[in-house]
């Protein structure tokens, strides 16, 4: 399911120019810049959290901060950036959790950890979480794509 909502995501914004990535619909929409942006930093987080078992630094909580929490900051933060970029970020987290994911056996899946709010998941609730967070946003992806995006001439 990884490697499908990937592709599928892949395939959504294949092509798109900068202009395009950079849309939003509304004062309070996101772009398809900042919204892959997100699920990249989602799922990097979930890897550190699940496939290393520790939580972000404070570094890395600074680097992807406007990403996960979406809105103003990250539409400002992810501007002006070519489809590429955000392929390449994709392609990193990807690699990074396959190695990982590589690693993990069926107990791994059971194992439990608290999220940040005081929820008690398990790695395997968290990686569906992933992908359907990616799902989740694809669709927005293509809505806005789709519906919303105006014509470039």
């Amino acid at each position: 399911m990884l490697n499908y909502s990937r592709q599928t995501t892949l395939d959504a914004v294949a092509g798109l120019s900068v202009a395009q990535l950079d849309f939003f619909h509304g004062e309070n929409g996101n772009s398809i810049g900042a919204l892959l942006a997100h699920i990249v930093s989602l799922k990097l987080i979930y890897s550190i959290r699940t496939l290393e078992e520790r939580l972000p630094s404070a570094d890395e909580k600074a680097e992807w901060d406007a990403s996960i929490r979406l809105g103003k900051v990250a539409r400002e933060k992810y501007n002006g950036l070519p489809v590429a970029y955000y392929q390449e970020l994709l392609e990193g987290v990807r690699q990074r959790t396959l190695t990982g994911l590589a690693r993990c056996d069926d107990d791994w899946l059971n194992r439990e950890f608290t999220l940040t709010d005081g929820s008690l998941v398990n790695n395997y609730w968290a990686w569906f979480h992933v992908v359907e967070d990616e799902v989740s946003h694809r669709g927005q992806i293509l809505l806005i794509r789709n519906h919303l995006m105006p014509e470039e001439p």
